[in-house]
């Protein structure tokens, strides 16, 4: 299979900046797009850290962070040591659904702020108001997008 593996290695730290900015840590993000574009059905940590050019220990942190969000997994290699590291199934859809419960929780922050503002014109209770609506909306609506979603991708 032909791939053009400078346009991808550009996509891919294209991609770990976009996430970076939004709030991951760069190198998990950097580690998330290698598994990404990878063909193989994992890669090693050394390989991860070959394919960036990075240390192993940097390799070693990100793929612990990237398991605790369920984002990586480890993948026993038959007959080695080492472990290989890969993409679960469904891991972008997975991953948002699972922020239900943050979305929830916050909902009820902004009504916890709302309760300790007298003034509800306040610019503090409008934003909080919002702040609070938003995330409502968004943890009940996400159970239809993950079943039009599932519905759109095996569809």
């Amino acid at each position: 299979m032909a791939r053009d593996e400078t346009a991808l290695r550009e996509v891919a730290e294209q991609s770990a900046a976009i996430l970076a900015a939004a709030g991951m840590p760069k190198m998990p993000s950097r580690v998330l797009m290698v598994l990404t574009l990878a063909e193989d059905p994992g890669l090693t940590a050394v390989e991860l850290a070959e394919s960036l050019a990075v240390s192993a220990a940097a390799i070693s942190g990100a793929v612990r962070y990237l398991q605790t969000l369920g984002m990586v997994r480890r993948v026993a290699q038959a007959g080695s040591r080492r472990d290989r590291y890969a993409i679960p199934d469904n891991v972008w859809s997975s991953t948002v659904a699972h922020e239900r419960p943050v979305y929830r929780a916050l909902a009820a922050q902004a009504d916890a702020g709302l309760a300790a503002i007298t003034d509800r014109d306040s610019a503090a209770a409008v934003r909080l108001r919002e702040m609070g609506d938003f995330y409502r909306f968004i943890e009940r609506r996400l159970p239809e997008l993950m079943v039009e979603w599932e519905q759109q991708r095996d569809g």
